[in-house]
């Protein structure tokens, strides 16, 4: 049986454009594998907490010292399990000032481990998440692929870099661009963004 890590981050909630487009994924995933086991996190609604002294100590290694690192290390270890069991990670990420949400920088804070998920060896660091997938939407009210936009994105290459990092490098970016240039544009974006997912899906 396949699995299917589904994350959302948008912070709009039904109104959001790439939690839609990833609705509409994973339907069209579903209807091709009825077998397909699919695990989605909102981070949007239910947020992975940000990194704190006690959370960073326990993420990084440390032997939990009270329960607050407890609880930091039990969350850790139940999203690097829940992305280890992934054969195929979704990823809806709109683009907030030019980079991700913080609630998805806080999902990749507590699944990069080094020993886990990454190690560190004399030719450098080694991801051990190999043989995955990755299909990532990004919504963008601006125009950031090309043109003169391009240099202020933070998104795409972010995301790129962390998900090559733990060696998810068979990835998708799937764009729904000029979101905010009026109807016409938004419904094109949208439209496109859909037949792209079409073929990747």
């Amino acid at each position: 049986m396949s699995t299917l890590l589904v994350l959302n981050s948008s912070a709009s909630g039904a109104a959001s454009v790439s939690k839609q487009l990833i609705e509409e994924t994973v339907t069209r995933l579903r209807s091709q594998n009825p077998a397909l086991k699919v695990v989605e996190r909102d981070l949007g609604t239910n947020p992975v907490p940000h990194l704190t002294v006690d959370s960073a100590a326990a993420i990084r290694g440390a032997e939990p010292a009270n329960e607050v690192q407890k609880q930091a290390k039990a969350l850790s270890d139940a999203l690097v399990e829940e992305l280890k069991a992934a054969d195929v990670v979704v990823i809806g990420a709109p683009m907030y000032n030019f980079g991700i949400p913080s609630t998805l920088k806080s999902w990749f804070d507590h699944v990069l481990r080094a020993g886990v998920t990454f190690k560190y060896g004399d030719a450098g660091p080694e991801g051990l998440l190999k043989g995955k997938r990755a299909i990532v939407v990004l919504s963008r009210g601006g125009l950031y692929s090309s043109g003169p936009a391009q240099p202020m994105d933070s998104q795409e290459p972010h995301l790129r870099t962390l998900l090559g990092f733990i060696g998810i490098s068979d990835v998708t970016f799937v764009r729904a661009e000029k979101l905010g240039y009026g109807p016409e544009a938004r419904q094109q974006a949208i439209n496109d963004a859909q037949a792209e997912l079409a073929k990747v899906a």
